[in-house]
């Protein structure tokens, strides 16, 4: 279940950091909102994580599941480049995550 929680709050990350350039600084009130319940969301759920699995681990697979989530919205949404080495990079970005998942044992 530990690895779950993992997951979520790595969705969740992916939705405050894509909402937080809608923000404008905090001036729109519903971009900000979405921003809010996603932060509190991804961290709420990385804690109940922690309880089984490492924070080295968790820690970096969170990150890693909102680095690679977000650079795709960026790409997909936001319109930014898609070039072979980006895309090459996330590949790997989630490959590690991946194999982060299956090098650890949940304690």
């Amino acid at each position: 279940m530990a690895w779950t929680y993992l997951m979520f709050a790595g969705l969740f990350e992916i939705g405050f950091a894509s909402t937080l350039k809608l923000t404008e600084n905090f001036t729109k009130l519903w971009p900000t909102v979405i921003f809010s319940v996603c932060i509190l969301l991804s961290f709420i759920l990385l804690n109940r994580a922690l309880k089984d699995i490492p924070v080295g681990t968790a820690y970096a697979v969170w990150t890693g599941i909102g680095a690679a989530g977000t650079a795709l919205i960026g790409i997909l949404i936001y319109k930014e480049p898609a070039t072979a080495l980006r895309l090459f990079f996330l590949v790997t970005l989630i490959g590690s995550v991946i194999g982060l998942k299956f090098a650890t044992t949940s304690t």
